[in-house]
């Protein structure tokens, strides 16, 4: 396996999917708006998608793989695809029933995630409505993981980190149909969602069996394997799922506010995905082995340098996004979503929404990093011990902001407690004696600061000097005018990272040919 080549798979195919989803979200704002069944739909979404991280793609994958190559490391391929095998038999025999109660106590689960609602007939029925449409993607979607952690083992990223595109093109292609044939577009959606669970089901299906590894279909048993699979799921589902648990609760709080406060939430959280998917992709996925490698070698100096480097990736990366997506929120949201049902008092509050999710974009990253360091270590309990502390700081800030700031408020606690996460982090490697950083970052760190605040001056500025061009909202005018606040941003930044010392760009792209060394 040529780990440099599956990273620029991976990461290649992660921004196509992000560019399909902000196309999908463009025309989901233009024909949905952020109306009740915006609404509606965006609960109905998170529903599935919260157990499939909790389970499928997060606990479950992560103890499946290591445990299915350990199979056929030591007994052979065969061997690992029965494994495989009585796996996917557990998997359906629990989830089907689970998916079968909730379909039916649906009206019950809604009150519990999305009280708010319940004083809304009108959200709350949609809302039960669609979920019980979009809940079976769970099932499809836990198949799709678990078919995605063999190729993934057999060295075959590619397929599996395709799914996502297939996700988004079916749901594209559901608002367009929707949009034509006028049907309804929330249970569209819906419905969509449900339909793309499985294409992605029968496009890995299709790739296993190209790739010789079909899962076979066996009768559900226990055994040592599968014991131990599933012992390991418990713990590491909270670990794994902190992030989905805050937006759980973020959305049963964003429930009890004026309608089009779920859906502000959504989008803006959409956009905030963006640094956070592409750049902690390519860190989780780079960092976590270069670092197993060498502190198992006792190699000190280089783990200590490998970390350095990482956490100067991150902030060059994650200052100016925390200062683009915060400055320029307003002409971002109005360029992509201010159309049709969109209006532009959604333009404003999901702006408020960006611009406070934004300045989590650092400590989430350098939380990867230091996840990473505990990781090689084989610690995986305390990040989860200290993930649970700052699902707990973003309930409590939620519940103290939620009143004066409204889903603004959700946004800034999601964002405190992510710092909080990084710090408790940092500060726990710290006192195990870790050295976290060189002469190095010391020296670029305020250097890295400087050139954010000059970014920042002038991404200010010129969102300042073209707000005309947003006036009576000309297509033409705001993409030219995003385009420009974009690229002079970006231009500075450049400028002043290569003046000031704070990041070469020829010794970052050398430190990536290095990396298989």
């Amino acid at each position: 396996m040529n780990f440099a080549r599956a990273l620029f798979t991976v990461s290649g195919l992660t921004v196509v999917s992000r560019v399909a989803g902000f196309i999908r979200d463009t025309l989901t704002a233009m024909l949905l708006g952020a109306g009740p069944a915006a609404d509606a739909f965006f609960v109905a979404q998170r529903l599935p998608n919260l157990f499939r991280s909790l389970f499928a793609e997060g606990a479950f994958a992560a103890a499946f793989v290591p445990l299915y190559a350990e199979e056929a490391e030591k007994r052979g391929r065969d061997a690992a695809q029965i494994f495989a095998g009585e796996a996917f038999a557990l998997l359906l025999a629990v989830l089907t029933p689970f998916t079968l109660v909730m379909m039916y106590f649906m009206p019950t689960v809604i009150q519990v995630m999305a009280p708010g609602f319940s004083d809304d007939p009108e959200r709350y029925a949609l809302t039960v409505e669609f979920s019980r449409i979009t809940f079976p993607y769970l099932v499809l979607i836990s198949i799709t993981a678990l078919q995605g952690g063999v190729l993934n083992a057999q060295g075959r990223f590619g397929p599996s980190a395709a799914t996502p595109i297939a996700l988004n093109i079916v749901l594209i292609t559901g608002l367009l149909v929707a949009k034509v044939m006028g049907y309804p577009v929330g249970e569209t959606l819906a419905w969509s969602l449900t339909i793309s669970g499985v294409a992605q089901a029968v496009w890995l299906a299709w790739s296993c069996r190209r790739a010789g590894c079909s899962i076979p279909l066996l009768r559900p048993r226990l055994t040592a394997a599968s014991r131990r699979l599933f012992r390991q799921v418990g713990p590491g589902a909270i670990g794994a799922g902190a992030t989905q648990i805050n937006i759980l609760i973020s959305t049963i709080l964003a429930s009890t506010l004026q309608t089009g406060a779920v859906s502000y939430l959504f989008y803006a959280d959409r956009l905030n995905q963006l640094p956070l998917g592409i750049v902690g992709i390519a860190v989780a996925t780079t960092l976590l082995p270069l670092l197993s490698r060498h502190t198992a070698a006792g190699n000190d100096a280089s783990v200590r340098h490998y970390v350095s480097r990482a956490i100067e990736f991150c902030l060059a990366l994650g200052l100016p996004a925390t200062i683009g997506l915060g400055l320029a929120a307003q002409p971002i949201i109005q360029t992509l979503f201010e159309h049709g049902k969109f209006s532009h008092t959604d333009t404003i509050e999901t702006a408020r929404a960006l611009a406070a999710y934004s300045l989590c974009i650092p400590a989430f990253l350098l939380v990867k990093v230091f996840t990473a360091r505990f990781f090689a270590r084989q610690d995986t309990k305390t990040p989860v011990k200290i993930a649970v502390t700052a699902m707990a700081t973003n309930v409590v800030c939620s519940l103290l902001l939620i009143g004066p700031l409204q889903h603004v408020g959700i946004a800034l606690a999601t964002s405190i407690a992510t710092w909080v996460n990084a710090i408790i982090l940092f500060t726990h490697l710290r006192r195990t004696g870790e050295r976290l950083g060189d002469t190095m970052l010391v020296y670029r760190l305020p250097r890295l600061m400087i050139c954010a605040l000059g970014m920042g001056i002038v991404t200010l500025a010129a969102v300042h000097g073209l707000r005309d061009w947003y006036v009576g909202h000309s297509s033409l005018y705001a993409v030219m005018g995003l385009g420009i606040i974009i690229g002079a941003s970006c231009l500075i930044y450049g400028i002043l990272l290569q003046l000031t010392g704070a990041m070469r760009w020829q010794e970052a792209l050398s430190i990536m040919k290095r990396k298989e060394q």
